[in-house]
């Protein structure tokens, strides 16, 4: 048994995904981006603030305190939830600092102690 497809007259015509809507424009080359806008004007303008730390450079300014920072302390200040700010002190771990810990009163309080970035 063969299946066969159905034509008829009142098939549409399909177009390719990249095909243009206007075919007869060939002023344009398929698939071609036009630039945005605003993209220009804001790479020609120089930035008047100053950018604000990445949220793992918080962690890290917070770490090199002399009193540390806990996981709460941490949490708070990048919105993370608690497994992710662990996570992210992994990441520093795996990026060569050296990250210690220390319980005192029930609370871990974390330091970086050295990096080999510094």
């Amino acid at each position: 048994m063969t299946t066969a497809t159905k034509t008829s007259a009142k098939a549409r015509n399909r177009r390719m995904a990249r095909m243009p809507a206007d075919h007869g424009n060939n002023n344009e080359k398929i698939g071609a981006k036009k630039p945005a806008a605003g993209i220009a004007k804001a790479a020609a303008k120089p930035s008047e603030t100053p950018k604000k730390p990445a949220k793992i450079e918080l962690v890290l300014i917070m770490l090199r305190r002399a009193e540390g920072a806990t996981l709460d302390q941490m949490v708070e200040a990048t919105g993370w939830l608690p497994h992710t700010t662990r996570a992210a002190l992994t990441g520093l771990k795996k990026k060569g600092h050296v990250i210690s810990s220390e319980k005192m009163d029930g609370v871990r309080t974390y330091h970086v102690a050295a990096s080999s970035n510094a």
